[in-house]
């Protein structure tokens, strides 16, 4: 078994991948109409269309239900936040917030009103800890990780 990817449900999918490419960057890797593979393992379906996959109405489809969101990292926050303050339309369920863990993420809507997070990679944070002048151990105290995983992780970046 291997999990390929997530589907969301869309109203207008030309608006929906428009925004997926403008706002996360994700390329089309498929266009069939009414599906559209995106890179990153993302699908998007006419709510039409995953209706009748589903054997349910377009009225059973329900956009908006903050049960789910879809998580992206970045190794660049500053760059993205910037680019999503440049963007009005932006419906945000709140602004950049720090995790205890010291990871920066915030959340926002896509036009389909599926809930979306972008947050710093776990190794971005970790590259910004040490370049503060953490160690590695006060590091692994502040995220409340171990020694091994951020060595591992700083290994990886160096790679």
């Amino acid at each position: 078994m291997n999990y390929r990817g997530t589907l969301i449900a869309v109203k207008d999918i030309g608006k929906a991948q428009q925004f997926y490419h403008e706002v996360l960057e994700l390329e089309v890797v498929m266009d069939a109409g009414e599906h559209v593979q995106l890179t990153e393992g993302m699908f998007l379906q006419t709510v039409e269309s995953w209706g009748g996959f589903i054997n349910r109405t377009s009225k059973d489809i329900v956009l908006e239900n903050n049960a789910i969101e879809l998580y992206f990292e970045t190794e660049d926050m500053e760059a993205f936040i910037e680019k999503l303050a440049a963007r009005k339309e932006i419906d945000f369920l709140h602004p950049v917030m720090e995790h205890s863990w010291g990871q920066r993420a915030v959340r926002f809507y896509d036009v389909d009103k599926h809930i979306i997070e972008v947050a710093e990679s776990l190794t971005s944070v970790i590259k910004r800890f040490i370049d503060s002048g953490l160690t590695i151990e006060e590091t692994a105290e502040r995220m409340g990780g171990d020694v091994g995983y951020i060595k591992a992780a700083l290994e990886q970046a160096n790679d």
